[in-house]
């Protein structure tokens, strides 16, 4: 008995954190601490797990289950995938989601809503990125795609009682619906063409296909991709989705689960062989992440709101990893997904430390001068902040440095100098966000009145830092970056160093030029129609909400109700049920009961079939 269960410990991974989470809903809804406690210690054994088998420990090879037929001799399978792919993916997922949970301690202490909804909520979440991460197949895959989908509406919409918290979390889950049905089709065309839907049995299988085909069940799949890493046109939730607790937005829309598509396209590459990605496929991946980084990199110039500039910068950073996909890069892309991890949960997690000391202010314009109130969260924000626009020496640098190099070694010097573009676009606004919170005086009662977080939250920050310093060097980043066999490239002074640098400059002249020496309590470009245009998204969610919601969408409702109206209803429901009571009606005028009005009728039915017959046989 013992040794059939050994070799299915890793199913822990999936069913500990589903586990905790319903009893947390079920069992412990009225204690809180309970539910926290139990979550914690859930996050902490799967991270203890994940360790435990990078550092050698092994049970087996875990069981696969049939779940159900599809063909003869085809069938859907659960199994786990447990590769260095998959387990290096799997210490980010459970690393973060547990500073995620000692963070959520501090940052929900006072919080009035349901905590063990809460932290009940992390675990699903938690189940939910483990089953993406670990699938072994894409039907697997596609059932984590939804529980992703399904707990970040949860998570999002947990403050329920504010309508914007509400309205995101549905705008969240719809948008990705949209992405999730591309994603259906292109598991299907896979089952079609490929026979199978197992990542280890597709290798060679691709040789020999039609490109078209294989162009369209990659741009299929890739649509997945598309609304989870919220690339450009599907980029429109995960700005608003920051309304819930900033927690959520460090674990779901920074960290793990906004990286699911990356990790997806990158798993496929791999599998399927690059010839797979044909040229048409690749390029348009390509500019779809290069569009996205651009277009998330202006609009963060001018946001205001702490959390959405730092969702702006997952946007644009969410491009580079996709153009590298798209370049079939897929070592640079997965290098720069997991240093991204560690400093963007860390931008995260400090911007909640400073709401929270703020009394719950997100405008940085009444914010100022926290870095006497609060050193610490101050210092570990700026680590994160050189970590993401790529100062030497800190880890986005490293992995950045992959992105532009990979875009040359292509040869496509478009994406490369689009790179380098949204890289001093990127020192520009982050840099604007720490001149303006950090340093001068306060502008708000908040900011006046701020101190130092506490423990709970100071020391995921420190860890945090200490990764965003860090893990991009290859001592480091050869044993955790998510890809086999991964290994970091020895620094080079080239092209890719001057560009970085000068992109780096940029930046800093810049930020420091226009709002170091400001005395304005309002941003100095404000008030123009660019200004304007960039802080309303460049009315892209506008055309969304007018044109295609309103407009094209409410229209088409309007024609489908009248025609249901007139034709189904009225027409077919409604008269059929008319003619029907009619032929009722007038059959009961003949069947009254009365001896001479059936004789009547026999008679007359007589001479009719005689009429007929004698017309018939004159013919």
């Amino acid at each position: 008995m013992i040794q059939d269960m050994i070799p299915n410990l890793p199913w822990l991974f999936l069913l500990l954190p589903l586990i905790v989470a319903a009893i947390d809903w079920l069992c412990f809804s009225k204690s809180p601490r309970t539910a926290a406690t139990l979550s914690i210690l859930s996050a902490l054994a799967t991270f203890g797990m994940t360790v435990a088998y990078l550092c050698g420990w092994e049970t087996g090879t875990p069981g696969t289950y049939t779940w159900m037929p599809v063909t003869d001799g085809t069938s859907l399978t659960m199994g786990l995938l447990m590769d260095p792919m998959a387990m290096r993916m799997m210490l980010v997922v459970t690393g973060i989601g547990l500073l995620v949970h000692i963070f959520s301690i501090g940052y929900m202490s006072g919080d009035p809503s349901n905590k063990s909804r809460y932290f009940a909520g992390l675990s699903i979440f938690m189940f939910s990125m483990t089953c993406i991460v670990m699938a072994d197949n894409l039907a697997m895959t596609f059932i984590g795609w939804e529980m992703v989908g399904f707990s970040s509406y949860l998570l999002i919409g947990h403050w329920f009682h504010k309508d914007s918290a509400a309205d995101a979390a549905k705008k969240a889950f719809i948008t990705n619906r949209v992405g999730d049905f591309g994603f259906l089709i292109g598991i299907v065309l896979t089952l079609a063409a490929f026979g199978t839907l197992k990542f280890s049995d597709m290798g060679g299988l691709a040789t020999g296909m039609a490109p078209a085909l294989l162009t369209a069940i990659i741009l299929c799949l890739f649509c997945g991709a598309i609304g989870k890493s919220a690339q450009f046109p599907l980029h429109v939730w995960l700005p608003d989705a920051m309304e819930g607790p900033t927690p959520v937005s460090a674990l779901i829309h920074a960290a793990t689960m906004v990286a699911a598509g990356v990790y997806m396209m990158v798993r496929l590459q791999i599998s399927m062989g690059s010839e797979a990605f044909t040229p048409v496929a690749s390029y348009a991946i390509a500019i779809i992440g290069a569009i996205t980084a651009v277009l998330a990199a202006l609009m963060a110039i001018q946001q205001n709101d702490i959390k959405r500039i730092l969702a702006y910068s997952t946007l644009s950073q969410l491009g580079y990893m996709i153009m590298a996909v798209g370049l079939l890069a897929g070592e640079a892309a997965m290098f720069h997904l997991y240093t991204h991890a560690w400093f963007k949960a860390l931008l995260f997690l400090g911007a909640g430390a400073i709401i929270v000391r703020c009394h719950h202010e997100q405008d940085i314009w009444r914010m100022g001068g926290l870095a006497k109130r609060m050193p610490l969260t101050t210092l570990c924000f700026l680590m994160g902040t050189f970590a993401l626009i790529a100062v030497p020496g800190f880890s986005g640098f490293f992995s950045k440095e992959a992105i532009l190099d990979a875009a040359l070694a292509a040869n496509m010097p478009e994406f490369f100098w689009i790179g380098a573009g949204v890289a001093a676009l990127t020192t520009f606004y982050m840099l604007r966000l720490c001149i303006v919170t950090f340093c001068g005086k306060g502008r708000g009662h908040g900011a006046q009145t701020a101190s130092e977080a506490g423990p709970s939250m100071v020391l995921p920050l420190l860890a945090l830092a200490i990764m965003a310093i860090i893990s991009g060097y290859g001592f480091l980043a050869d044993l955790l970056v998510p890809f086999g066999g991964f290994h970091a490239h020895e620094f080079e002074i080239g092209l890719p160093f001057y560009v970085s640098m000068g992109a780096l400059l940029i930046g800093i002249i810049l930020a420091f030029a226009i709002y170091a020496f400001s005395k304005r309590d309002t941003d100095p470009l404000s008030g123009n129609a660019l200004s304007t245009a960039l802080r309303n998204r460049l009315y892209i969610d506008v055309f969304y909400d007018k044109v295609l919601i309103a407009g094209i969408q409410q229209n088409i409702a309007r024609i489908i109700e009248t025609i249901d109206e007139m034709l189904i209803r009225g027409l077919l429901a409604q008269g059929l049920a008319w003619l029907t009571a009619r032929i009722g009606i007038l059959l009961s005028w003949i069947q009254n009961g009365a001896l001479r009005g059936y004789a009547f009728v026999s008679g007359l039915g007589l001479v009719i079939i005689l009429f007929l017959a004698f017309y018939m046989l004159s013919f």
